[in-house]
């Protein structure tokens, strides 16, 4: 295997560790990491924004103007109002003209929310009033089989629990009687609700953690100290020890603090 290879395999595996370090206490290996991927993605969206944003969308379309007339003479003179919008953006570093960077924020929030509004109402109001007002398969009513999501008692099910749930945040009349009993049917609807999104999300976590352990062995553990994998280095057991060796100075600094914390106190 490469030098390169290797190197940055055991630095990828290093960088999990150091994130995984956290579960113990804040420390410098876990800072470390964090500032690396708060950096690398920084830099990285930089790149995407100006390849995939500036470049197609601006460069391209004002390719057959020159410079020196500022692009006047282009057969779309038009997106230079974006571009000297875009500019005015960085006045905000100036202490004296950074109102006028007010003027391109309006633009951009005032067309961001045009934009977002319809969109918002259109995927999170309106679709979901059309998916609990869809109309029910009586032949079908129980599915093919069990909790069968095309059945006509499950369209009964999401709507009766639309209602409910949107009742219980109706606080004109008291939640008493029958109006309270589905009120607090739901409440049931909402933590289902929630524990599905939280199990979800809790899933795609541990997928993650999964992932990571799969590296570390298949690529790292498996290389480092398997003679018999053809992508063996001797490297690999060099920098694994090293990291080691770094790991247990961290230790022995941390036990002489708290050692000398204590007899400060005492």
């Amino acid at each position: 295997m490469e030098f390169g290879t290797y190197l940055w395999t055991t630095f990828a595996a290093f960088v999990i560790l150091a994130t995984f370090s956290f579960l113990y206490k804040d420390n410098p290996f876990y800072k470390f990491a964090e500032h690396l991927v708060v950096g690398v993605s920084a830099g990285y969206f930089v790149i995407i924004l100006w390849h995939n944003g500036l470049v197609p969308n601006l460069f391209h379309r004002l390719a057959d103007g020159d410079w020196y007339l500022l692009w006047m003479n282009s057969s779309k003179p038009w997106y230079i109002i974006p571009a000297i919008l875009g500019v005015l953006m960085w006045t905000r570093f100036s202490k004296k003209y950074s109102w006028v960077s007010r003027w391109p924020l309006a633009v951009y929030i005032g067309v961001g929310t045009g934009l977002a509004i319809p969109l918002e109402m259109s995927n999170r109001v309106n679709k979901q009033l059309y998916a609990a007002m869809a109309e029910i398969d009586w032949s079908n009513f129980w599915g093919s089989r069990f909790l069968d999501v095309s059945a006509g008692y499950s369209d009964i099910i999401i709507f009766v629990g639309a209602i409910a749930a949107l009742i219980y945040f109706f606080f004109s009349k008291a939640h008493t009687g029958v109006f309270g009993g589905v009120a607090t049917f739901g409440i049931w609807i909402l933590m289902i609700g929630f524990g599905a999104s939280f199990g979800y999300t809790v899933m795609a976590r541990i997928s993650l953690f999964i992932n990571r352990i799969q590296y570390m062995d298949n690529y790292w553990v498996q290389t480092a100290f398997d003679t018999s994998n053809p992508n063996f280095h001797a490297g690999f057991q060099i920098l694994f020890w090293l990291l080691v060796a770094v790991l247990i100075l961290y230790i022995v600094r941390e036990i002489m603090a708290h050692l000398k914390t204590k007899a400060q106190q005492g």
